[in-house]
């Protein structure tokens, strides 16, 4: 065999054992992360469902309407507000990214 392949598997192989190792000892010193991912995790689930059923959402919305409506429309401002940033956010990303 080839000195030089046997060499680059050799290599290869020593990387692999190297990676191996790089992560379990990730996952065993992210342990302590995992209550946090997993409430991160359950809102991106909730963000779904709420994504896949907006009726539910208008119907909070008019009910809170309806029963204060100075409540409602503050908090619809808030909402407001939080989306125009989200948005502007995404955009100030999206033009950094593409700067790289």
């Amino acid at each position: 065999m080839n000195p030089s392949v046997l060499e680059l598997a050799l290599k290869k192989q020593r990387l692999q054992l190297a990676g191996d190792t790089l992560r379990a000892d990730f996952a065993r010193h992210a342990n302590g992360l995992r209550p946090a991912l997993a409430g991160a995790d359950l809102a991106v689930v909730g963000a779904h469902w709420l994504w896949r059923h907006p009726q539910i959402v208008a119907g909070v919305g008019v009910a809170l309407l309806v029963a204060r409506p100075g409540r409602a429309w503050r908090w619809a401002r808030r909402a407001f507000f939080g989306w125009q940033t989200w948005r502007k956010l995404q955009g100030l990303l999206k033009q950094a990214s593409s700067m790289r």
